[in-house]
């Protein structure tokens, strides 16, 4: 059946969008309970903004005009403070939980393509995910170092294997030495240095695609939708 069908049953079995202000209490959970301070900033900064308008209105005229101009910096400032913080919570709350690289990656409006599985899997849940982009095919680990590194060895020698051209890149997440935190994994892959094309970039993910659809990298008795973290979770449902 075409995705695009018109049929009431298509229509009424389509996931439903959340309404914004359902969105942004979500984003005030996080918030909220990685920084403690923000219930208070976003009282405080909002009665600063609004006595120093209607202070600048009592001198300048007219008062209704600045009371609303502060009206209005008061609801940006609180949304400044969310938007800003937003994603560096979420990161700090996922951090150490399985599945938390995913978290991450999946945020990447584009310029990659990302596996929503891992490539390299763990009874211990010791997982490695692989990305492609301008920089080559990216492998980021999270886990402990001394088991992480076997997983990240093997998956180039696979990977060379199918592809000897493309560079592999090897990022370990976590807290050991040699390691980055995971609020520095967006960072990290903005600064690699860009070594394919944009032409390049499909084409080797379309190759290391069509080659492992054949062989599943995860052990039997390790479910794969474990791997993944669970956003609700992060909202707090």
């Amino acid at each position: 059946m075409a995705k695009n069908s018109s049929s009431g049953a298509d229509t009424s079995s389509a996931p439903k969008k959340n309404r914004w202000y359902k969105n942004l209490a979500d984003s005030y959970r996080i918030v909220a309970r990685t920084y403690k301070w923000v219930p208070y900033a976003m009282i405080i900064l909002p009665i600063l903004l609004l006595g120093g308008s209607v202070a600048l209105g009592m001198v300048l005229k007219p008062v209704w005009m600045w009371l609303i101009t502060g009206v209005m910096l008061a609801l940006l400032a609180d949304m400044l403070i969310l938007s800003t913080l937003l994603r560096p919570a979420m990161y700090s709350q996922v951090d150490g939980t399985v599945g938390s690289v995913y978290v991450v990656i999946s945020q990447i409006k584009r310029g990659w393509v990302i596996n929503d599985q891992p490539v390299q899997v763990t009874r211990e849940q010791d997982l490695v995910w692989r990305i492609v982009g301008r920089a080559g095919v990216v492998l980021i680990s999270e886990g402990p170092s001394n088991h992480v590194r076997p997983l990240l060895v093997n998956e180039r020698k696979k990977i060379n294997r199918i592809t000897a051209n493309a560079p592999v890149v090897f990022i370990e997440c976590g807290h050991d030495e040699g390691q980055i935190p995971l609020k520095k994994l967006p960072r990290k892959l903005r600064s690699l240095k860009k070594q394919l094309t944009k032409a390049e970039v499909p084409a080797v993910a379309m190759r290391l695609d069509a080659i492992e659809a054949k062989s599943s990298p995860i052990p039997r008795g390790v479910d794969p939708n474990n791997v993944r973290m669970n956003r609700r979770a992060l909202r707090g449902k």
